[in-house]
Formats: structure tokens, sequence, C-alpha cells
């Protein structure tokens, strides 16, 4: 575990708060020796929060079983509150806890662990289904005549008619028959579970192994009451099985996934509903679709699936990576990289060779690195893709950089800046010349915030120009330019003629060395707006980067109108936000009242089990007035720009960041993991 157990005491009961993953061996022991330290202080009665607990597997679950035996035998007990979804759904998989009484995510209510309940009084599919809402008693009494005319089974008959889901007939069922019913997901199975199976008789049988505690194997299944194929298992494995129902799309898919991706994910090689097109470099006008391309090779469903399921979740960028036994897909989705399907690693030359193809780089060459760009139309809407691929150690890897205009921001309302940070950014756009930075490091919307100052400023009164490397998104009435090293092309070239086109305001995607910077601040101080990029921590780096650059002071502290220092943050998820009150010692670290209530996400299908989805952006702005104006001239040390914030009461990025999370936008964990602040 990344930090040890939280304990504390109330009355007579102790409540451990353990945090990260109780299927690390290391979160195991902690748990263990936090257990052993209140038998041996007589604390015997133990509440377990596990709402920082974001995995367990079955070593976990027996740890977890054999704690509550050693405080039952001493005649106390061992409960717990608050579990995540997912750690939810595996106690009730593996039976910890009733399906039934099982808590939605937010309720503060208390199980004992390991209690198991009689299977209930068996009744009517129907009267079940009736019971739940699912069916009115007229559409139960016409499937039930078709019954004892067809001799179908009841469920079938349900479903053939569109009555009920298959979803929904399996939850029928599950009260019915006493199993639980869960939406398979990754997490919901461990490979020590996976490896007692072959393969094959997995995939011929229709099961998933799911996890094994002691001598019981949790196994998903569409069919419980298949007892030849339940005693064949049994005797496979020597353990005794508890069955979970399951849909048998899910198994397969799952199992694809389990066992190493050993045929295609299902989801990936179906026609999805038509909804992409590659749009072909050499002629722009000669669209190919799925349609017809899907009878030709799996891989190029496979590989349309992957893009359009991107798009469509949102990532900006598709990873596609090969190692000694797989091959990986993961998406970058709000910043952080998702595990999404694995492979045989037999299929990934193929997938790369496809990506080659759609970029027209050369698909014979495996040891240089390539970029290319691809066009896709999915969605209505037309996808850029910029391809880059590198040879590593098993193999090439394909890296594929999303550039979506329809989620691209060009408008400064809604960029996510504080009310105060946004009239300070426009006052610095009002001004006819002189030069404007945005710093921050990769990925953190720097070009997003360049983007929607552009668009805010941009008239036919005005000729607006900028160099990109690459253009991203293309902009009406701006003349966008791209740098071309390979033909000695760069930035400073570049900005050097470009200001023989009479331009009013310039935009330079980033300034990388001291030539560039040199001409920038030239161009700001000759009647030129100039709006660039830097990669610094925060906007007084901004000042120290420059001068380091060869910028000399007094030119810089005339050029310099600001500097924009920002980051992203993840925001908690909406479907499973939650609130909660913090520590006391944390809300005096930061001047909270003791009542203040912040937000978290639990962690739910919609957001990967993660609490966040979307980000913000979080920004300082400083503006060169005429004391730091003086303090430029002197070329000030790091120090000196600190005390001059101090002395003037500066907000900074954490402080913007700790604003957000009394908002209940954000967390204070993820403002700390961006900012790095303690």
């Amino acid at each position: 575990m990344a930090e040890a157990v939280a304990s504390s005491s109330i009355g007579g009961i102790t409540y451990l708060a353990p945090a990260g993953s109780l299927a690390e061996e290391a979160g195991r022991t902690a748990l263990a020796e936090t257990i052993r330290s209140c038998i041996g202080s007589n604390r015997i009665h133990v509440v377990l929060d596990l709402d920082r607990v974001s995995l367990v597997d079955g070593k976990g679950i027996e740890a977890v079983l054999e704690a509550n035996e050693r405080l039952t035998f001493l005649g106390g007990a061992l409960q717990f509150v608050n579990p995540l979804p997912l750690v939810k759904d595996i106690f009730v998989a593996t039976g910890i806890i009733d399906a039934e009484s099982a808590p939605d995510h937010g309720l503060n209510l208390v199980h004992s662990v390991g209690k198991r309940l009689p299977p209930p009084p068996r009744r009517k599919l129907g009267e079940i289904a009736l019971e739940m809402g699912l069916l009115t008693e007229e559409q139960l009494s016409e499937a039930v005549r078709t019954q004892s005319e067809t001799r179908s089974h009841l469920g079938q008959i349900l479903v053939e008619r569109k009555l009920l889901t298959e979803a929904d007939l399996f939850r029928v069922l599950s009260r019915q028959m006493g199993i639980p019913y869960l939406s398979l997901r990754p997490g919901l199975y461990e490979q020590a579970a996976i490896s007692l199976l072959p393969r094959e008789t997995a995939r011929r049988l229709q099961v998933l192994p799911m996890f094994k505690v002691h001598d019981t194997l949790t196994l998903a299944t569409a069919d419980p009451q298949a007892i030849p194929a339940l005693d064949e298992i049994r005797d496979l494995t020597g353990c005794m099985l508890r069955p979970v129902l399951a849909l048998r799309g899910e198994i397969a898919k799952f199992q694809s996934e389990a066992y190493h991706g050993t045929d295609l994910a299902p989801e990936l090689l179906e026609n999805l509903a038509t909804d992409l097109e590659v749009v072909e470099q050499n002629q722009a006008t000669d669209l190919t679709t799925i349609d017809e391309m899907a009878g030709t090779s799996p891989v190029i469903n496979l590989v349309n699936g992957l893009i359009q399921r991107a798009v469509r979740d949102g990532a900006s960028d598709i990873h596609i990576e090969c190692s000694r036994n797989k091959s990986m897909v993961r998406f970058r989705i709000d910043g952080v990289l998702y595990e999404v399907m694995t492979l045989r690693p037999d299929l990934h030359p193929a997938i790369v060779s496809r990506l080659k193809v759609m970029a027209n780089a050369d698909i014979a060459e495996r040891r240089m690195p390539q970029d290319g760009r691809i066009q896709v139309l999915t969605q209505g809407r037309v996808v850029d893709l910029r391809f880059s691929s590198l040879l590593g150690i098993y193999g090439e890897k394909a890296v594929l950089r999303i550039l979506d205009k329809n989620r691209s921001i060009l408008d400064v309302e809604k960029i996510g800046m504080m009310r105060p940070n946004l009239e300070l950014f426009k006052k610095l756009l009002g001004h006819s010349y002189g030069l404007i930075l945005v710093t921050g490091p990769t990925g953190s919307g720097k070009t997003t915030t360049l983007y929607a100052a552009i668009n805010q400023l941009k008239s036919m009164e005005k000729n607006i120009v900028t160099i990109e490397d690459p253009v991203e998104y293309q902009l009406d009435i701006i003349n966008q330019n791209q740098v071309n090293e390979a033909i000695g092309l760069g930035f400073a070239k570049m900005l050097k003629h470009i200001l023989r086109q009479d331009p009013d305001i310039i935009l330079v995607g980033e300034i990388r060395d001291r030539e560039t910077a040199e001409i920038a601040v030239q161009a700001a101080l000759t009647g030129h707006l100039v709006l660039s990029t830097l990669h610094t921590n925060d906007a007084f780096g901004a000042l120290i980067r420059m001068i380091d650059m060869g910028v000399e002071p007094y030119l810089l502290s005339s050029a310099l109108i600001g500097v924009v220092a920002q980051r992203l943050l993840r925001q908690v998820c909406p479907s499973c936000k939650t609130t909660y009150l913090p520590l006391p010692d944390v809300a005096a670290r930061y001047g909270w009242s003791e009542s203040v209530r912040l937000t978290r996400g639990r962690g739910c299908p919609a957001c990967y089990d993660s609490g966040y989805r979307g980000r913000m952006g979080i920004h300082e702005i400083i503006e060169s007035g005429s004391d730091l104006q003086r303090l430029m001239i002197k070329s000030p040390t790091k120090d000196e720009l600190q005390a001059f914030a101090e002395a003037n009461r500066f907000r900074t990025l954490f402080d913007d960041g700790l604003q957000r999370v009394l908002e209940g936008r954000t967390t204070l964990e993820e403002v700390s993991r961006v900012i790095h602040a303690v």
C-alpha cells in the first residue's frame, strides 16, 4: 500500500481505513499487522472503512475472512463500510455480502463480513418480474399463453418478444435462484483464478473463472444449472464452485481479454454502425467505409473499432504496444492511461502495418521511427489522428494522438478560468503590442488556451499569423503556417519571414531556443502582439527561462505584458459523486472550517472506476507592472521572485486548485498530484 492503514477509535469500536489495493502483498500485510495490533491491544470490535481500497483479489478476501475469524473467536467482530462499487461487486461475487442487501454508493451501511444467507424459497419467474416492475399483468398473461402453446421457456419468450432485456431476465433469475448477477468488467476476475481452467475448456463451457478464495472458485456462467459442465470444472480444478450469473456476450468478451487476447474483442469486430470512414490522404474525396472493408480483414475492423471507441470515450491518445507474451492497447483519458484490451502478440505487427497504411507510412520500414497523419470521419465529424511509431525490444510501438475539433474549446469564457483570472487574461489580450506567454508542462492545455485567445482576437481588421508544429486546428481568417525542420524551416526562420507579412498578431507555437526568443521579443517591442508558450512549472519560472535563453533583461521587461501558467485537473465524476468531511488536521492545514464538506468519486463504469471524469484548467496569471519590470531589469533569482510573489499576495496554481476543491469540482488528492505540493 502507498500509505499505512489509518486507525481511530470511538468508544469501544476501532475504525481502520486501508488505502490502495488489497490485491497486493504489501496491502494485505499492512492490514494483517494492523489487525494483530488491535488484538494485542484488546480492540476486538473493528470496522473496516473501504472507501480508499481500489481493488481486492482472492488473497485479499482470504485476509479479510481470516481477520474476521480471529476477532470472532475472541468475542469481537469485523464489519465494513463504504466499499467502492468494484469492491462491492467483488464481495457480492464471492459471497462476502448478499447482493440484495449490498449498499448503493454513498450509503453508510455496515455489513458483517462473511455472512452467507440461505437460498430464497423457490418462486415463479413471472411473479418475480411483476414484483420488480419489469412486466405488467397483461404482458405476463400473454407470455404464459404462448408458453403453453409452444412449450418454450418463459424467459426465452419474454426476451424474444422484447418484453424483457437479457440483462433484466438475468436479474429476475438471480432473485429466483439466489445467485448473484453481475455485469462483468476489468477487476472482476484475477489471473490466479483464470490459470486454474484451460482456455479451451473455458471457451467450450462458456464460463469465466473470477476469484479463488481458499478452496472455492467463483465462476461466471450464463447457465448455473448445467450440472455436467460444473462437474467437469470441479474435477479439473479440485475446487468447490460458487456460480455467478453473467451474460454470455460479456463472458466471451472477457475470456478474450483474460486469456491474453486469444481472439479479437467482439465489440471491436462488429460493424459499429458504419460510423467510421477513413479519409484518404491522396484524394480527400475518396472515402472508404467500414462496411466495404469489413470482409477483407478482422484487423481492419479491430483498428477501426479502436479509433471509434477512443473518440467516443474522449481519449486523447491510443497506445498500442507489444511485450513478451501479449499486445496491449491503452487509452489516455483525462491525462491517465487505462488498459482497454489485450491481444495475441502475433497480431501486433498486423495492427501497426494497418495504421501505417492509413498514415501513408512505409510498412516495410520497421527500424526507423515514422510519423504520419490520418483523417477519419466518425459520428458525423472529421477527426485528425497523428501517428507515430518507434521500435522497442519486442516490436514497434504505435501511438495515435486524437485531435477532435468538436472537443476543442475556442472560447476564453469556456476554458475554465476563475472570474478574476479571466478578467485579467482579457485585459492582457486587450494590449495592441507586447509579449504574452502561456506556460506549463506537456499536455497542460497551453495550445487550447492560445487557440481560444486567437479566436477571441480575430477580426477582418487584423492580420493574425501563426507558426505551429504541427497545425492542430484550422481556424478561419487566420494565416496558419507549419514549421518544416527537414528543409531548415524552423520557428526562428519562419518568424523572420512572417514579420515581413505585415502581421498585427503573431502566435508562435513554442519558444525553444535563443534565436526564437530574441526575435519574438523584438517583434513585441516593434508594435506586434506576440503569443507563445514555454515549458516551465509556474508563471515566474517563465521570466527566468527567457533570461537563461539569452534575452536581455531590459528588453524582456519592456516587451512582456504577462504570463499565464496552467495545469489540467481531473473533475469528480458526476455519476458517482459523493461528499465527506475531511480529517480535522487537513481542514486546519488549509484554514477550512470543521463543517466544510468535500467531494470525491467512488468509482463507477462511466469513469473506469477512477472517480474522475473530464478535466478543467487551473491558472495563475502575472501582469507585468512597474514593480515587476524594475525587478526583471536586475535579472532576479528564483528566491527573489518568490519573495516578490509573497509580498504581493500572488494567487498561485495551488490556491486556484484549492478553490476548485471547495467548490466540489475536484479533490485535494488530484490537486496535490498535479501541482506536486505538500
